[in-house]
């Protein structure tokens, strides 16, 4: 309950920040965006509603920031102790994001999150993070390739992959695929992805409560298993594919349904991401 009002509060603030720009063009500098995305498999269910803000400092920087509530809840035959449902907020975190756009887009992204999270239902380590993202895309007729490389502290949630777990330790990150312009407004896609890390790795499940005990170096997927586990580099990492279907409309909205393989945890996902350009909807209706 104290997440959603904490949520509501959020957008009330950023509205009202909008509402007062008293500019067309300062305005438009603001974009706010609500993504309601998740995946779930045998482990069960993870969504989050995410709230962000944007502002355009330049044609090429950009700078914002938001907050993530979780919607979780465990498969009992998926856990060793399943916790049951939980929902909270998550770590509230800020972006700073570099953007070169032409015939090629390329954007280099820096994304820091304070401890805002219940640790003790998975959704923070209790420490701040820190995620670095390079993408790059190159469009080619109706085919557009892309890539990601990156390198964080933690093992972050993706479009196509809300994690059962938040993560602390060395990882570098990668993804490469394209997508394909098969209609008006609709895209297919496909990527393979690589979750490398390095040194110690600690593991929090949100799908287990704090009732169980802290296990260090244990095999198999620990965030089914523990509610905390600390050990070596094999337990964040993964590998694997995911291929979608993608309809949008510029960037106002924009909706995806796919399927995502994760090889290291031995997971079967549906994913799902339906997100708003708030903002602009709104300037749109006021014109």
């Amino acid at each position: 309950m104290k997440g959603i009002v904490l949520r509501i509060t959020l957008i009330g603030v950023l509205m009202l920040a909008l509402g007062q720009r008293g500019e067309a063009q300062e305005d438009q500098r603001w974009s706010l965006y609500e993504t309601f995305h998740g995946s779930t498999n045998s482990a069960g269910p993870v969504f989050k509603l995410d709230n962000g803000v944007t502002y355009g400092i330049n044609d090429h920087v950009e700078v914002g920031g938001g907050l993530p509530v979780y919607f979780v809840n465990a498969s009992s035959p998926s856990t060793t102790l399943a916790s049951g449902p939980q929902t909270g907020i998550g770590n509230a975190y800020v972006d700073a994001r570099f953007k070169v756009t032409g015939p090629a887009l390329f954007t280099s992204t820096i994304t820091g999150t304070a401890p805002t999270g219940d640790k003790d239902k998975g959704f923070s380590t209790g420490r701040a993070t820190v995620d670095w993202n390079n993408y790059i895309a190159v469009p080619i007729s109706r085919i557009k390739p892309f890539g990601n490389a990156g390198v964080a502290n933690t093992v972050s949630d993706t479009a196509f992959f809300t994690r059962p777990f938040t993560s602390l330790g060395v990882v570098g990150h990668f993804e490469g695929g394209a997508t394909v312009s098969v209609a008006r407004y609709v895209d297919i896609g496909g990527s393979v992805y690589d979750i490398a890390p390095t040194g110690e790795q600690k593991i929090i499940s949100k799908l287990i409560g704090r009732t169980v005990p802290v296990n260090s170096n244990r095999s198999g997927n620990a965030f089914q298993k523990s509610a905390e586990t600390v050990g070596g580099a094999d337990l964040a990492k993964d590998h694997g594919y995911s291929t979608w279907i993608e309809l949008s409309k510029g960037s106002d909205i924009n909706f995806q349904l796919g399927y995502t393989r994760s090889a290291g945890y031995d997971l079967n996902s549906v994913f799902f991401s339906v997100g708003f350009n708030v903002s602009s909807l709104i300037r749109k209706n006021r014109s």
